[in-house]
């Protein structure tokens, strides 16, 4: 990076910036090289602000929000990567139909545990879903027969060419685990959201969220991962395609396809990213071979591969 821009840089986001950090520390898999560059912004404003300046000096820029879902390469990622705490959330209660304002840095178990006190239903199958609203808007994240796309109204983005702008779901173009935005990478970032609830019984509310919570912890392996690796195919199960291929436990390095889950590949402490991508395609030639079904990532790739 030039000198004038990185001394722009340092000028414009003080201690808010730093240089050539570890992106393993932001992961939920715990993996991943350098930043150049990390910059913290802690509201949409400031997301919003930071997005134009780097924009307008044609530095490139990833944003993380919780770090799941995605693999971040041993070699890090070159620029910038914008690590999103914006996290305010405003419920309107009194509405009819009651919603939630939230920024896209929160996440949507935060979202789901607030509402429940509130006696606000409709999200409960967000109940400990990981990573970041931004993130679960952008992916269509879903759990439980529910999806974002089910509860989306609105949500605020600013783009490159165009600012700050308000689209409806439909404009989002969801099917299952994507949007038009994962689709087509624009050049926008996702500021904030508003979803639709429900009025309902807290208890009750409650209860179906730890029934939910439940299940994860009995399905879902401990450990750091980055969720699910593989989407399913139409009428099939990703995790159930891999261990049928003979691949459960197995294991390059420190990374492990899950011995409770083969759709998880679990960090053991250490890991490299390139262990996992090894262990991604040994788990896509397998199924390929023994079933001629190609397995799409869910999660995505970022950095210098």
């Amino acid at each position: 990076m030039q000198p004038s821009i990185l001394s722009d840089l340092r000028s414009t986001f003080g201690d808010r910036l730093q240089e050539n950090v570890p992106l393993s520390g932001y992961t939920a898999a715990r993996i991943g090289g350098p930043a150049d560059l990390l910059v913290f912004v802690r509201s949409a404003d400031e997301l919003a602000h930071a997005a134009e300046k780097f924009w307008n000096m044609d530095v490139p820029f990833f944003l993380l929000g919780g770090g799941s879902n995605v693999l971040v390469s041993d070699k890090g990622v070159r620029g910038v990567v914008i690590i999103n705490r914006a996290r305010t959330v405003k419920f309107a209660v009194q509405a009819e139909p009651p919603s939630v304002n939230a920024e896209s840095g929160v996440t949507p178990n935060d979202i789901t545990q607030r509402a429940a006190r509130l006696g606000l239903a409709g999200f409960e199958w967000a109940a400990g879903v990981p990573g970041s609203l931004g993130g679960a808007v952008y992916g269509n994240a879903g759990a439980f027969d529910g999806d974002i796309a089910g509860n989306l109204i609105s949500l605020e983005l600013i783009h490159r060419q165009h600012g700050r702008q308000v689209w409806p779901v439909k404009k989002m173009e969801y099917g299952y685990r994507s949007s038009v935005l994962k689709r087509q990478h624009p050049p926008v970032i996702i500021l904030s959201v508003q979803l639709a609830l429900s009025h309902g019984d807290p208890q009750i509310i409650q209860a179906k969220m730890e029934q939910f919570s439940e299940r994860r912890r009995a399905t879902q392996p401990p450990g750091a991962s980055m969720g699910s690796m593989f989407m399913n195919p139409t009428g099939e199960k990703a995790g159930l395609l891999i261990e049928a291929s003979g691949l459960k436990g197995k294991r390059i390095g420190n990374a492990e396809i899950s011995t409770q889950h083969a759709n998880f590949f679990i960090n053991h402490g250490q890991t490299r990213a390139e262990d996992i991508k090894a262990l991604i395609e040994l788990a896509r030639n397998s199924v390929a071979e023994k079933f001629g079904i190609k397995l799409e990532l869910e999660v995505e790739l970022i950095g210098e591969w």
